[in-house]
């Protein structure tokens, strides 16, 4: 059964649950409460880990090797029991290892590793992934996390995400859970996207490049949550139409484009990791006083 795990300083507190080392609260010693709830009404998310893909393969299936493998959207990290490694009073780490029910799906040895930690009022996630194959270790990584809309002691207020390289960056559309060819001019002006529930009526807005390393979520002149990224290229952002959440998604690969094949390699922003190799992705982010 998932068990689950609290982190807290003098700022915030954090919970953590053993299935997907998902957060499922992020509150403030205050009591405010700035994570999405999960209410399946709506979509019973918080913030999963996506790995080894992120967003859909073509029919649900993941070509390696020439050989096709089945696989759900946004791969199986998140549905997958992970082992508390390690927990201090303001840190844990879980850990999955490849297993023969992943490999039957995803057909390499390797270890995820994912972190939650707490300095101050911010909070960073991260996450290591090592190749314990003999082999190139093909993958996407992501992260997925839902904060409510609108923030507490914001509502009724207009909501922005504010980039923070000023950039516009050209928007990338789904089609059946799959990325579109070309792309669509950007919805940014000088860096600034106004937020309204029905621009997510076509699914999530992608930016697969140029939205830089850090963003602000939140009203001008208001309560808002400040986000840096490494490591993660690309980003999302989606919610539901009507729907009290935002997920700020930063991610390292995408959706298989349309009209290519499933193989993994194909699809943007892949990487390939040497047998023996690491790496690290995570994104922190600040809450206000």
């Amino acid at each position: 059964m998932p068990t689950s795990v609290r982190i807290e300083n003098q700022s915030l507190v954090v919970d953590v649950c053993s299935l997907g080392a998902e957060m499922q609260a992020l509150t403030s010693k205050d009591g405010r409460s700035w994570l999405w709830s999960g209410d399946a009404t709506f979509w019973g998310g918080r913030s999963p880990v996506l790995f080894p893909i992120v967003g859909k393969a073509p029919g649900d299936k993941l070509g390696i090797d020439g050989q096709d493998y089945p696989m759900g959207q946004h791969g199986f990290a998140r549905r997958n029991e992970f082992v508390l490694t390690s927990s201090t009073a303001t840190a844990c780490r879980h850990e999955l290892v490849a297993s023969e029910a992943t490999r039957a799906i995803y057909p390499f040895d390797f270890r995820l590793v994912v972190e939650h930690s707490l300095e101050g009022n911010r909070l960073t996630v991260a996450a290591e992934v090592t190749n314990a194959d003999s082999r190139g270790l093909p993958f996407g990584i992501g992260f997925h996390p839902a904060f409510v809309w609108p923030l507490p002691g914001a509502e009724g207020k207009e909501h922005l995400v504010t980039l923070d390289n000023g950039g516009e960056p050209p928007l990338a559309q789904l089609e059946g859970g799959l990325i579109k060819p070309g792309h669509l001019p950007s919805p940014f002006e000088a860096g600034q996207l106004v937020l309204w529930p029905e621009m997510f009526e076509n699914d999530a807005l992608i930016f697969s490049e140029g939205a830089g390393t850090g963003l602000r979520y939140g009203p001008d002149g208001g309560p808002a949550l400040h986000f840096t990224f490494e490591n993660l290229p690309n980003l999302a952002l989606w919610t539901k139409p009507g729907a009290p959440f935002l997920c700020v998604e930063p991610w390292h690969g995408t959706a298989a484009e349309i009209g290519r094949s499933n193989d993994i390699m194909e699809r943007p922003s892949s990487q390939m990791l040497a047998p023996g190799g690491m790496a690290r992705f995570s994104f922190t982010v600040e809450i206000p006083a």
